[in-house]
């Protein structure tokens, strides 16, 4: 796999989790971790994390040869 493939990939799997957040916040879906109740802020918090891996992966991806 080339570099130009692999920032595809991963920008890609970045994108689907944050839409998966971003649907969960606006959706109102639970979400627990061995019993524990994960916070929505946490899913803002993951969804502005994944949208700049995501930016970050296509932007490398188009400047990989």
């Amino acid at each position: 796999m080339n570099a130009k493939s692999y920032f595809l990939v991963t920008a890609i799997v970045f994108s689907v989790l944050g839409i998966l957040h971003l649907l969960r916040i606006v959706l109102g879906w639970d979400a627990a971790i061995g019993g524990w109740g994960v916070p929505i802020w946490l899913s803002w918090v993951a969804m502005i994390l994944t949208a700049v891996l995501a930016y970050t992966g296509f932007t490398h991806s188009w400047k990989a040869r």
